[in-house]
């Protein structure tokens, strides 16, 4: 099993990376800098202006280590990948599968009903937790639309069907999101999920949490073998991860939406921390981008038990798990994809 390792988050927007020996450093100025062994990080993630020098790219995709860029508002810009790695039998297999829809589907119905059942389990908890503060005729009523959707997903024969049906789905999760946030309600209510660029406090906060775990879930399925842009659900389009985005489906409730939810409530973050711009953009500032990276980290070291594997093991280490019973799908191993449904 992959153990989960540090992963170190360059918040300066003019810090530089660069390579000595076994060492990378990160230079803010003339006379500053930062020197941190290499063998001690999975995934480095920058969001800064001024990039890495070309030798640390070649090291850190030598060792397996993740280089991401982003803008220093969270926006994705780059990955550094380096060797493809894995069996070219089960890339092949997955582009093969990828081409015909009637092997994608069942595939994509299990990122489905992943997605659909642990969104359900937000709404659920809320009302075992907080039946006093939120409207539970409405959160029922969204939770069993829901559940009526989790019986139709494996009756869908195309992909446009599949999508029709997780776009009503997350319309009606997305519409009863708002009486999820107990606190804070003036800074971070929450009309409808927007993205590019997100228009409210709460949706700056998803949508940087949202660009963290696609990350990662690229870097998992790149470390099993898999190519991260050719996907089941979302088509291929250049520059998009698709596959990505597909696993990461079933992750969103579980790994980001709760953690929203939590940061807000527990008044770790505050509306302060976020301004909008001319555009109607809203950003986040420095110090809160750096309580949520924080908090990010404590969330992906806390443990569960896996449904299908039995074992104990960190949040993190979900997306690589989830990828594995992918590869083993595809390689013949197991006769479907388990998607992962939280407990």
């Amino acid at each position: 099993m992959k153990h989960l390792g540090n992963v170190l988050y360059i918040t300066t927007p003019e810090a530089f990376l660069s390579l000595d020996g076994e060492n990378i450093v990160v230079k803010k100025d003339e006379n500053s800098s930062t020197r941190l062994p290499l063998h001690n990080l999975e995934n480095i993630v920058c969001f800064t202006w001024q990039g890495a020098s070309p030798a640390l790219m070649g090291a850190c995709a030598e060792r397996n280590i993740g280089l991401c860029f982003l803008t220093p508002n969270g926006r994705f810009q780059a990955r550094v990948t380096g060797k493809v790695k894995g069996n070219v039998l089960l890339r092949k297999k997955q582009f093969e599968v990828s081409e015909k829809e009637a092997q994608s589907i069942p595939i994509a119905q299990s990122f489905l009903l992943g997605k659909i059942f642990n969104g359900r389990k937000v709404l659920e908890r809320a009302i075992r937790d907080h039946s006093m503060l939120v409207n539970v005729e409405s959160i029922t009523g969204a939770s069993s639309f829901m559940k009526e959707t989790l019986k139709t997903i494996p009756l869908c024969k195309s992909t446009g069907d599949l999508m029709g049906f997780e776009g009503s789905a997350a319309k009606i999760y997305f519409g009863v999101f708002d009486q999820l946030i107990l606190q804070q309600r003036d800074d971070f209510f929450f009309k409808e999920r927007s993205r590019r660029p997100p228009l409210d406090n709460m949706n700056a906060l998803l949508s940087f949490l949202y660009t963290l775990l696609t990350n990662e879930t690229a870097s998992a399925l790149e470390t099993v073998g898999l190519d991260p842009f050719v996907g089941f659900l979302h088509r291929d389009r250049p520059g998009r991860p698709s596959l990505a985005l597909d696993l990461m489906e079933e992750l969103r409730p579980v790994l980001v939406d709760r953690l929203a939810l939590s940061l807000v409530n527990r008044k770790q973050i505050a509306g302060k921390g976020f301004t909008q711009k001319e555009s109607g953009g809203v950003l986040m500032d420095d110090d809160t981008r750096k309580v949520v990276l924080v908090a990010w980290q404590e969330r992906k070291k806390e443990e569960l038990i896996h449904p299908y594997l039995k074992e104990k093991i960190p949040f993190g280490l979900l997306p690589h798990v989830q990828a594995m019973l992918l590869a083993r799908h595809l390689r013949g191993d197991l006769d479907a994809y388990p998607p992962f449904f939280w407990n």
